[in-house]
């Protein structure tokens, strides 16, 4: 699994598990939907967001690693 793919997938995850945590919870569980999601798009601009630093130290690989454009 790539950084990239494992990103989405987290991300994901949380989404769906903050919703429904909102749901049955509290609704300020949102703000970790809110918070997931402004770091997506700030990493769209730095190509940086901490879970990435965390993949890369578990040993994952970057999706273009190895090839040239």
């Amino acid at each position: 699994m790539t950084v990239e793919r494992a990103l989405r997938l987290m991300a994901g995850f949380v989404i769906l598990l903050s919703f429904a945590f909102a749901h049955y919870l509290s609704s300020n569980w949102l703000w970790l939907t809110a918070f997931v999601g402004l770091n997506l798009l700030q990493s769209a601009f730095t190509n940086w967001c901490p879970a990435m630093t965390i993949f890369r130290a578990m040993g994952m690989k970057d999706a273009n690693c190895g090839t040239t454009q």
